[in-house]
């Protein structure tokens, strides 16, 4: 198993819309971005790239949603980091033989490695690892995405 980059960063905040005008006014990033609402997720947010990064903010639409929780606890900050990964499987049973516990992906309610638009995904639980919770990803190559993700095309 390798870990190949940081996929993407999610930062749990209170209004997207908001923290997106302070990153383009003081940072210069996420100028083209647009917030939007995840309903089946459950938040609205706004992914733009930071240098190879994708950054995601995260607000909670109900205020017992995962980022809302997470903010009155930890106050608003880095949520997650998304480990892109050559071997999902591979990542996961390392992670669970040096005694991580993973985590349900509270988008779709399952645990574990599973499909996501992207790519497979699995959460370790957030104590696995100091400071962050870590969710894998093995992103999709061409033609590996299920069917039910593909966008129709334009003729």
């Amino acid at each position: 198993m390798k870990i190949l980059g940081i996929k993407h960063l999610a930062i749990a905040v209170s209004d997207c819309d908001d923290a997106l005008v302070q990153y383009q006014r003081f940072l210069g990033v996420g100028l083209d971005a647009k917030p939007r609402d995840l309903l089946k997720g459950g938040s609205r947010e706004a992914h733009f790239d930071f240098g190879d990064v994708e950054i995601q903010l995260c607000q909670s639409l109900e205020p017992d949603h995962r980022f809302a929780q997470f903010i009155a606890e930890h106050g608003e900050g880095l949520h997650h980091a998304c480990l892109s990964v050559d071997d999902v499987h591979a990542a996961v049973e390392r992670s669970l033989a040096a005694g991580a516990i993973l985590k349900e992906c509270k988008s779709c309610g399952v645990t574990g490695v599973h499909e996501h638009p992207e790519g497979w995904i699995a959460f370790l639980a957030g104590d696995s690892v100091p400071g962050m919770e870590i969710e894998f990803m093995q992103v999709y190559k061409e033609g590996e995405m299920p069917e039910r993700f593909r966008k129709p095309r334009d003729v």
